[in-house]
């Protein structure tokens, strides 16, 4: 029996029903209008509040129940009665949450929808736009607890055997007493004050709750690309193999990043055929670069770098990859070009022949070195382990510094980055060195006079680069390797030696600092195409530990004693019982 004086204070009372079910939607919380209030169900008597009057319509009570007031006392409770709702509620909640299953009593069941599990403040607004779009959806969805009943039976003395019955009804339904407003409908999360969310049990017994996300997960990056057009490919073809009708070899089309799976040559990348050796030996300089000087991962002991683990042979691959494209792009913007696998962005025709690669080339163009980094991790696996990697690589490079510029950057605007039987000519190599493609090695520009007052302008590297390159060609006389490219930033050279390009390095940065003319140090090899099992180590000796040269046949000297020779004069070398490559 529900006291009378109690029931003056307490929220709308509940009016049971054959199936115990109690719904309610309300238009708003203190003093704004209740717009529709469903007590019950059809089957047991709607009872319906009108808006104008505020009249309650009472059909078919069950037997016992008390009539409702008339319309000016209704109106007044109401008022009354929203005004202690919040208040009920949250005091109510905190001694659930405190004291679970202390409470009883007849507890309203909750539909079969999905509960939520966030308690969030409603506010005006936000009923009202709920409201509108209340026929797709449920809406703002009140449900409120017969707040009488609980506070009666705590004061009223009940048998041992009734209140482990409630008290084990209670804790079944558990979250359903617990949460008394919640609110069916999706809120964005800068509508959320998260510091007055209240975290609450949930029922093991029912499903998981929807949940409002506050932070959103970061999607993968995608950047706009230019899909590859006639005009271009024809003219990539051009400058790249000399005519728009020429096209790869297989040795280029094979060719990618692929590293070695010896144990000791890990950081090696290995090549296939001979033609694109320049710019396997140029990106190996540069990931070397990376590995030993820029990985903090490699460990305090240098050494220990040269055994990197494939996650960080990719990532250093990326940086090299990325570092030689920026730099060709004068640290401005940058290309990359991938090969898609569908249909061709246009048909062959005029003087330009097709093989299936630049038709379906993709270009994306970057203006700052952390998106270019993104694109070409996304894109690594083209370029390390799928065919055309090397050519992508070389394109993306004449893309970033632009096909005008590279032919500015030549002596002779109609040289082929490619040369013959499938070489990489000085200004491929340079570009990738250096981010221009001068057809020189020797320090700046120099003038000749070619007769009759007309000079020609013979164009060289700009300043210091950050891998270096040492010429079999200097040590006949053929060309002068200047000081920007025989004393770089890192301890790393590109050799070229017998129209093959290979990479000689050391560990020490002091190397290139220490002006002791007496000097003993180590120098690593390694030669891509060479099939290399073993680690080449060189023990080179300047000054006067250096051990006189025994009068040897010139023939047998190992070139590439020559080309170190060209860097540290008279320097003796020792193979360490490794076998001299000739």
């Amino acid at each position: 029996m529900i006291n009378e004086t109690k029931a003056d204070e307490i929220t709308p009372a509940i009016y049971p029903s054959k199936h115990s079910e109690l719904s309610s939607e309300v238009k708003e919380i203190c003093s704004i209008p209740v717009t529709d209030l469903s007590m019950t169900s059809k089957k047991d008597g709607p009872t319906s509040l009108n808006p104008n009057d505020f009249l309650i319509d009472n059909t078919d009570f069950q037997e016992g129940q008390k009539p409702m007031p008339s319309k000016q006392e209704n109106y007044t409770q109401k008022e009354k009665e929203s005004k202690c709702l919040i208040a009920g509620v949250t005091s109510k909640n905190k001694t659930s949450r405190i004291r679970r299953g202390m409470v009883t009593g007849p507890v309203a069941q909750e539909s079969n929808r999905k509960r939520q599990s966030r308690r969030v403040e409603v506010s005006q607004p936000l009923f009202i736009r709920d409201e509108e779009s209340r026929k797709s959806r449920d809406g703002p969805e009140l449900t409120v607890q017969n707040t009488s009943s609980w506070e009666e039976r705590n004061i009223e003395s009940v048998d041992s055997k009734e209140e482990n019955q409630e008290e084990k009804g209670f804790r079944s339904k558990g979250q359903r007493t617990v949460n008394t407003i919640k609110v069916k409908t999706k809120l964005d999360a800068h509508e959320l004050n998260v510091a007055e969310m209240v975290l609450d049990d949930i029922d093991d017994s029912g499903g998981l709750p929807e949940e409002v996300p506050l932070h959103r997960a970061v999607s993968k990056f995608t950047f706009p690309g230019h899909p590859m057009d006639h005009r271009n490919a024809t003219e990539l073809k051009t400058i790249l193999l000399g005519s728009g009708l020429s096209c790869f070899s297989t040795e280029w089309k094979n060719q990618g990043f692929t590293f070695s799976d010896t144990p000791d040559l890990g950081y090696g990348i290995v090549q296939r055929k001979g033609g694109p050796c320049g710019v396997l030996a140029s990106i190996q300089a540069f990931f070397l670069k990376k590995l030993l000087f820029e990985n903090a991962d490699g460990g305090d002991i240098i050494l220990q770098r040269l055994r990197p683990s494939s996650s960080t042979r990719r990532h250093c691959l990326v940086l090299a990859l990325a570092e030689v494209l920026w730099r060709a792009g004068e640290e401005k913007q940058a290309v990359v070009a991938i090969r898609n696998s569908g249909r061709g962005h246009f048909t062959a025709f005029g003087h330009y022949r097709s093989e299936g690669l630049f038709e379906k080339m993709t270009c994306f163009s970057v203006d700052n070195v952390k998106d270019l980094q993104v694109i070409l991790e996304q894109h690594i696996e083209q370029y390390e382990m799928g065919m055309f990697g090397c050519i992508l690589l070389v394109v993306s490079a004449v893309l970033s510094r632009s096909i005008e510029k590279v032919r500015e950057d030549m002596d002779l605007h109609t040289t082929p980055l490619i040369g013959a039987h499938g070489y990489c000519t000085q200004e491929l190599v340079n570009l990738l060195l250096c981010g221009r493609a001068v057809s020189n090695v020797f320090d700046n520009d120099v003038e000749l006079d070619s007769g009759n007052g007309n000079m020609t302008l013979l164009k060289g590297i700009k300043d210091r680069c950050q891998v270096g390159l040492l010429s079999l060609f200097e040590h006949y006389n053929i060309c002068k390797v200047g000081a920007y490219l025989k004393s770089p930033s890192y301890p790393i050279w590109v050799v070229c030696s017998e129209s093959h390009f290979s990479v000689l390095f050391g560990l020490k940065r002091e190397l290139l600092t220490n002006q002791d003319e007496d000097l003993e140090f180590d120098l690593y090899y390694y030669d891509g195409l060479a099939s290399q099992q073993e680690e080449i180590r060189l023990t080179v000796s300047v000054g006067k530990l250096a051990q006189k040269h025994q009068e040897v046949d010139a023939d047998l000297i190992p070139p590439l004693e020559l080309c170190i020779r060209t860097r540290w004069k008279d320097a003796s070398v020792n193979w360490n019982e490794t076998e001299p490559i000739l």
